[in-house]
């Protein structure tokens, strides 16, 4: 055993596979299309999530320093190239929920898993104010009459920048007559990426706490800001008894289009970039609702990154990465923000709030804040209305 390895918590094999759900890592043929697929290649970095697999496969937990273990943004561009089917973001999570137990987890996660389970959401905001937002817009509270509920994440809840997503995709759903309606007082975060942290105990409490909200106030259907909360809802919480619709708010806004109960009329010219979330692509397979919906707004110019829809490089936020430190020239929303400049649009538009995090924050480092903007999808549509 080398010295590194000696350093390195050791597990049975079995714990990742009978006791955490891991049995797909058994799959791993060792072939490397995951090393070269993954996004950090594309950046240069060191890490290898072919490695990963090998190192929870031997029993090794990989954790030799944050960016080991905790490096993968689980964007699943990997696992869609797998000859073995294997969904390795999932073995990664299993993984890291092995180190959670153990209390190793990276300072700035810890920070984060402790707020959830002190306000119930990862940025440290008083609970309190989850519904200021939806106060501020006007935004009916969900009754049993209701058919859909709004679940606004806790980016777009918190943050003053994100509310404003928030409040478009409010405003759009009430110009179309959209039966709607928000819990943001009772709710809690949805728990996808305090389970990508690996923090399972945590996790299970916000689900068990929602699906009682949710169940005990006769939510049926449910609207997300977030693909990562339609990800959570959708996949996740049906093991814990919550079994609801789930759609992200770009499907929604599409079919009002199509049904003709919604429509864009004021020229918006600009031309734009579309970054794909990869919580809405890859993982949800949600390609054409976000661009049928760009397509229906007049005078919109819409070019495509040289990398897109299924090949999209990630923004590097998912898989709890928004919280982490990543050095400058790793930045995988530097790159596209590079890009982006290059083909001279005024904005890059996304549909989800931790893209926009990202990419606001790689606008100003690399000095094109003058030339180039962030929108949500949603703030495009609304400027059309």
């Amino acid at each position: 055993m080398s010295e590194a390895e000696a350093r390195i918590p050791m597990f049975e094999i079995k714990d990742v596979i009978v006791e955490y759900g891991g049995e797909e890592i058994t799959l791993c043929m060792q072939c490397g299309v995951c090393v070269a697929t993954c996004p950090w290649k594309r950046v240069g970095s060191e890490f290898t999530i072919r490695e990963m697999l090998y190192m929870g496969r031997m029993g090794f937990e990989g954790y030799e320093s944050d960016d080991v273990l905790f490096a993968c943004t689980t964007c699943k561009h990997c696992a869609v190239r797998c000859p073995r089917g294997i969904d390795i973001f999932n073995v990664v999570r299993v993984m890291r929920s092995m180190i959670c137990e153990s209390g190793a987890m990276p300072k700035n996660l810890k920070a984060v898993v402790g707020s959830i389970s002190s306000q119930g959401n990862p940025w440290a905001q008083d609970k309190s104010k989850r519904e200021i937002w939806a106060k501020d817009a006007a935004v009916p509270a969900f009754t049993e009459d209701t058919e859909y509920l709004l679940y606004v994440c806790c980016t777009s809840a918190f943050d003053s920048r994100s509310q404003k997503i928030a409040k478009s995709i409010a405003e759009l759903l009430q110009k179309a007559g959209v039966s709607f309606g928000v819990l943001s007082a009772e709710e809690k975060c949805c728990g996808e990426s305090i389970r990508k942290i690996g923090a399972e105990e945590a996790f299970t409490a916000l689900a068990e706490h929602n699906i009682n909200l949710f169940n005990s106030k006769g939510v049926k259907k449910i609207i997300t800001t977030s693909p990562h909360c339609h990800y959570t809802f959708k996949n996740e919480y049906p093991a814990f008894g919550g079994e609801y619709e789930v759609y992200h708010y770009t499907e929604i806004i599409n079919q009002l289009v199509k049904d003709g109960k919604l429509s864009f009329t004021n020229p918006v010219d600009q031309k734009v970039i579309y970054h794909e979330p990869c919580y809405l692509g890859r993982h949800a397979r949600l390609f054409d609702a976000p661009r049928e919906l760009m397509s229906a707004v007049p005078e919109l110019k819409v070019v495509e990154f040289d990398n897109n829809k299924e090949d999209s490089l990630c923004c590097g936020g998912g898989g709890s990465r928004i919280w982490m430190e990543t050095e400058a020239h790793m930045r995988f929303s530097d790159e596209k923000v590079e890009e982006a400049a290059a083909k001279e649009v005024n904005y890059v538009v996304t549909a989800c709030p931790y893209c926009v995090v990202m990419f606001e924050d790689s606008v100003k480092t690399k000095n094109k804040d003058e030339v180039l903007a962030v929108k949500d999808l949603s703030e495009i549509l609304k400027e059309s209305l």
